[in-house]
């Protein structure tokens, strides 16, 4: 077990961007007009997108396919309405999980007349196609232990989300200069995407926007650096 292993780092202002007025969207990984071959996914984690949404902006109704889609509000409010039914509307805090599977049609808005919102949307590949489309949310029960929740799991487990591929996510909450830690085993890969705030991660420091990824076993520290601070967390096959 490496106890000091070396971390990827890929800034914010590295990834790719799009201005359309009523959206202002950066993008992580290779998405829609942005292509950079050395940057189309990490493992089965295949897009975030970093997204601003105008007052009463939004996505009208659109179709996807096996893809496992989840959305973190950040700010705002989300409303979604889905071909399966459900019709919610998402606020800081929650996130949503969709399995588009088989086929699925969703529409996401800003709800707003005023405030924009700005959510993390993120994709991930599942291990099976042609899955029975599906919809669940998370929402906290309180203040988490120790700074980190698992929020998206493959079986469910401490009252996570499910999702059809071996990841999972884990949600990093972390005020003043509180850390949180997490050990990633051999064969596995890691990426941790800073939402809110500054953070340290194994020395190394990270604004909003930025991430860091690691593809040998070793323990990664994530410590905020003099604020609130929030990180999602992705160990994957």
């Amino acid at each position: 077990m490496t106890s000091n292993p070396a971390l990827t780092v890929r800034r914010a202002t590295e990834r790719g961007h799009a201005n359309h007025g009523w959206l202002d969207s950066w993008h992580t990984f290779s998405f829609a007009d942005y292509y950079d071959p050395a940057h189309m996914g990490f493992r089965s984690l295949r897009v975030i997108n970093d997204d601003k949404v105008a007052p009463k902006g939004g996505f009208p109704m659109h179709p996807h396919r096996d893809m496992e889609i989840f959305s973190y509000v950040l700010e705002g409010a989300l409303a979604h309405e889905d071909s399966m039914g459900n019709k919610r509307v998402l606020n800081p805090g929650e996130i949503q999980l969709m399995r588009a599977g088989s086929g699925v049609r969703h529409s996401e808005f800003n709800p707003s007349a005023s405030g924009r919102t700005h959510l993390l949307q993120i994709w991930i590949t599942p291990a099976t196609r042609g899955l029975e489309p599906a919809y669940t949310e998370w929402k906290p029960s309180g203040p988490s232990a120790g700074g980190k929740t698992l929020v998206i799991s493959p079986d469910g487990r401490d009252g996570s989300a499910t999702i059809a591929q071996d990841a999972f996510v884990h949600l990093l909450k972390l005020d003043g200069t509180a850390s949180a830690s997490h050990l990633l085993e051999e064969g596995r890969g890691l990426w941790l995407h800073v939402a809110k705030g500054d953070v340290e991660v194994n020395g190394i420091k990270l604004e909003a926007g930025d991430a860091v990824s690691l593809e040998q076993a070793g323990e990664v520290k994530v410590t905020a650096t003099g604020g609130p601070a929030e990180a999602l967390l992705f160990d994957l096959a």
